[in-house]
Order: C-alpha cells, then structure tokens, then sequence
C-alpha cells in the first residue's frame, strides 16, 4: 500500500506557466492540454466569434477582454506522469494571485516571445520565483515570427533575471526563414513544417547534424553554415546542463518553438517532465513535511467566489502536501480549531468540474467553501497539527473608497465585497471610527478595480461608485500595544483598521513613511502582513 502511494505521488508533477500578456502562454497550455489527450481542438482567447475560448479562462470578463484574471488549475495525463497545470493571469495587475499560485507550484515555466525578449512583467514574476529558488524552465515561443538575435535573448535573460542558461536546442532562423531547431544532446536536426493549427499532426523529420549533404538539401548550405558555427559558439561558451543547479533555481534550460504551429512543444515537454521533480517536501512550524512519509496535509492558495452561476459557491483550492485525500474524510483545520469534513472535492478544467474519489500529493483540489477558509489556512489530519509558513498579503498600491449606489441593497454589497476579498484579489479597509458603511478598497494592480464593479454587478446585482484615493503606501503597524491616538504622523497620512482590526497607515508620499518612523520612536511598520 505505502508503494503504491509513493509511485502515485512520485508520477505527479505540479508547475505554473508564467509571463508577460501576449507571450503566448495561453496558446502553450492549450497545446499541453492536446498532446494530454484534454482536447481535440485548441481554441484561441482572441479572434473571431465563433472561436472556442480557450478552456483555461472562463470568467466572462476574461472571455471580453482576452485576459487572464484569475489562475485556472488543469489536470491531464501524459506518458506516465500526472500533470498539474497553475495558469496564471499574464497582467500585471493580478500578480498577487499568480505570487500565491507559485505557492502551491513545484516549479515554472517562464514563456518568452522570441520577438520582445524579457518583459516587465517577466522581471516582476521571475523575482518571485527566485524567493523561493524553484526551477525555472524557459519556452522561447514565437519562432515563426521574426525574433531577436538567439544569443542576445539568451544573453538578456541571463543578464536581466541573474540566473544562467543552458540552451537544450538551438533554432535555425525565425519568421519565414525558420527552419526548425538543433537538439544538443542527440546532435541531430528536428525539421519545421507549418502544421495545422489546433492539430498536433504535422510531419517532424530529424536528420542527424553530421548528414550534411542531406540537411544542405532541406535547409540550405547557408543556413547550414550558420547553424555549425553557431553550435561551436554555443558549445564552448555555454554553462553545462547541471540537474543539481536546476533543482535549485539558479540554471534555467532554454527551449526554443512555436506554441502556434505546435512546433517544438511536444519536446519541451518530454524534456521538462524528466528534468522537473515529483512533489517536494514543504516547510512547517514542525519542521519538514516528507509527501510521503506524512499522512495528509494541504493548504488553501485560492478561493474563488461563483464560479457556477446556478449556485452561486465558493471553492477553496487546495494543494495536497502530503499523503493521500479521500472524499469526505475527516481533517483538522488548524486556523479554525476544529475538525471539517471535506466535502464536494472537485478537479478543475476551466469552468468544467468533476468529483473525485481520491487525490494524492502534488494534486490541486477544490473544495465546498461555506465561508470557514482563508488563504493560507493548514489542513492536516487531528493527530498533527502543524502549520504550514503563510503566505505573504501584498501591500496594495492604489485606494479607492467605495458606496454602493442603491442603500436598499446593502447586504448584498457587504456579502459580494466580503466574498471577493477573502479570495485575495482585494484588501479592505475601514475608518477606524466606522463600520461597512464606508469602506476603502485597496488593490495591487487598478484593473482589479474594474474587476470588483463588474462582478458586483455580474454575480451580487449591486452596483457601485468608486472615488480614487491619492494614497500609494500602506504599511502595517507591528508593534501589539501602541495607542493609534499617540501616532504622530505627517498631514498626507491617514490611520486605518483591516477587517481583522489591525492597524494601518495610509501614505500619499513614500518620505512620509521614514518622517513617521522618526517621529515615533520603536514603531515598527512591516510592508507584508504574514498571518
């Protein structure tokens, strides 16, 4: 019994796919999806109408705006290994909710468009990864278009995210002139051939480097020539494929494709699967915690409010740490103090959901919320009792005070506001004199903003007015027995309470926040709020 559990939980391999809007991350999680057998025609965010959506975005705001907002959980099976998929949302605006999913991810997959290089929001993304120092596997995507220069783009991520490289394959041109790619370790020539988009057919010849009259005929002596002294380039320059050096996020293996035309998908990830790890062991207040050796265990990363409009639910995802879930079993919630059933524990495909009897380590489920969870909460069975680290709140960068436009639809606003923000994707605040009469609703990134009118008004039928603050700074006053009255601050700064009746301090200006710390001698004023 032990072996099976340890072959189910060593088989599983859980990474989210990170990058900048646009990069084509979308495109490649549907084409992981095809080759898993998921589905048989990938679809497309943008385009015409009649398009299928693609199955990893499924709020409607998504669908309007060709974004991803929220992180989308896709399961699938492929040569032996169980997959768990994190799609994060690509804008910026969102990475608060992409920083709690890297949580929950053993590794990621950092897509770079061949034509831009790295990105802002690459950058912002990547350092999140390098606090954790999980792998980092890098899909140079877009090939069939013209690209940058292959070693500048190498040379950029290297110089700009400080972590080295080690390319696995090297292209042969981009745009019209791509030819297909070099692999290294085999030394031979996998061939480009447009496939039928949304198919994963397409003819892929592979020619050994050293068939030199045979590769002159299909690529050109030129391009031929190009590619050898390149490869001698790259060979003597080049860090060494180091497992050990992955393993801790500082070498990042590069591969080059096109998600589009299916190009070089399939072998990024055969190569990924083997150079990735099953589930890692994850820290506690109890020490290491060993996914097999330990019963069950998870923690929430997520929850999503309504995402079956017929019910109007709320699901906590989970990522399982330990051991092996089995519907309907008994566990202790450790923030809460008691003991839970776990209820309609169900795996996700977009907005498409099916029950499951049984999960093991690695594995994301959801869970029947009642209102008892929060981000970050411990599960684990009665006898243990331990608490996973938590997981940072973000201080949000833009405020806005927010009044509901109809009085007489008051609880409803509470509820929608209340649901949303104890998904994570806002924060809110209150005068430290009132109630929920006047709240002010803090965000990292402005669409957020856009976001929370559209689902009040989608999901609650309450529409709302907001008037945006000029505040910038939040910070969160550590210290237990000060007396808020005895702050003295400067005239752009504004004192607050969190929904757990913490004390804040709003600033407009940055300086403001060294001039109050002058000001108040042993206040201690934190950034993140770890609770």
């Amino acid at each position: 019994m032990a072996s099976d559990l340890a072959s189910e939980i060593k088989k599983r391999r859980t990474f989210a796919i990170i990058s900048h809007p646009d990069a084509g991350k979308t495109t490649l999680t549907e084409k992981f999806l095809l080759y898993g057998g998921q589905i048989n025609l990938a679809g497309s965010v943008k385009g015409k109408a009649t398009a299928r959506h693609a199955v990893s975005d499924w709020m409607e705001i998504e669908k309007e705006r060709g974004i991803s907002v929220t992180s989308s959980v896709l399961q699938f099976e492929y040569n032996g290994c169980c997959i768990n998929i994190l799609d994060t949302p690509g804008h910026q605006d969102f990475s608060e909710d992409t920083y709690r999913t890297l949580m929950a991810a053993d590794s990621a997959v950092m897509v770079i468009d061949g034509g831009k290089g790295v990105e802002a929001q690459t950058r912002k993304l990547f350092k999140v990864c390098g606090r954790r120092g999980i792998p980092i596997f890098t899909f140079i995507n877009k090939m069939d278009r013209e690209a940058r220069d292959t070693f500048d783009l190498v040379d950029e991520i290297e110089k700009e995210l400080g972590i080295a490289t080690c390319p696995v394959n090297w292209p042969i041109g981009s745009g019209k002139e791509f030819k297909g790619v070099y692999d290294r370790a085999s030394k031979s020539v996998l061939l480009f051939s447009d496939t039928q988009k949304g198919t994963k057919e397409g003819k892929e010849e592979i020619i050994p480097v050293d068939d030199r009259e045979r590769l002159a005929e299909k690529i050109g002596e030129e391009a031929l020539d190009q590619l050898l002294g390149e490869v001698e380039l790259l060979d003597g320059a080049s860090v060494e494929f180091d497992q050990d050096e992955v393993d801790h996020g500082r070498l990042s293996p590069v591969f080059f494709g096109s998600a589009l035309t299916n190009f070089g998908v399939e072998v990024f990830l055969e190569n990924f699967l083997k150079m990735t790890s099953s589930p890692l062991p994850r820290v506690s207040d109890q020490g290491v915690i060993d996914p097999v050796e330990r019963p069950f265990s998870a923690f929430v990363f997520k929850i999503q409010a309504n995402m079956n409009k017929a019910h109007r639910d709320r699901v906590a995802f989970m990522r399982i740490c330990s051991g092996k879930f089995d519907a309907g079993m008994d566990v202790w919630h450790v923030q809460g103090g008691k003991s839970v059933r776990l209820s309609q524990p169900q795996q996700m495909m977009a907005d498409d959901r099916h029950m499951v009897n049984e999960a093991y380590a690695g594995d994301i489920i959801g869970i029947f919320d009642p209102g008892i969870y929060s981000i970050g909460d411990t599960l684990c069975m009665p006898e243990d009792k331990f608490r996973f680290s938590g997981i940072p709140t973000f201080a949000p960068e833009h405020f806005a005070r927010v009044r509901q436009v109809d009085t007489m639809k008051r609880k409803q606003f509470v509820k929608g506001v209340m649901q949303i923000a104890q998904e994570g994707a806002i924060q809110i605040f209150q005068e430290l004199s009132g109630g929920m009469e006047e709240i002010i609703v803090g965000v990292v990134g402005v669409l957020q903003f856009e976001v929370l009118q559209y689902r009040l008004k989608n999901e609650y039928s309450v529409e709302i007015r907001l008037e945006q603050l000029a505040y910038e700074h939040i910070r969160w006053i550590k210290n237990k027995d000060v007396d808020l009255d005895r702050i003295t601050g400067t005239s752009d700064m504004k004192k607050i309470q969190d929904l757990k009746g913490n004390p804040l301090l709003l600033f407009v200006n940055s300086w403001s926040i060294g001039m109050t710390l002058d000001r108040n001698e042993g206040l201690i004023l934190e950034e993140f709020n770890e609770e």
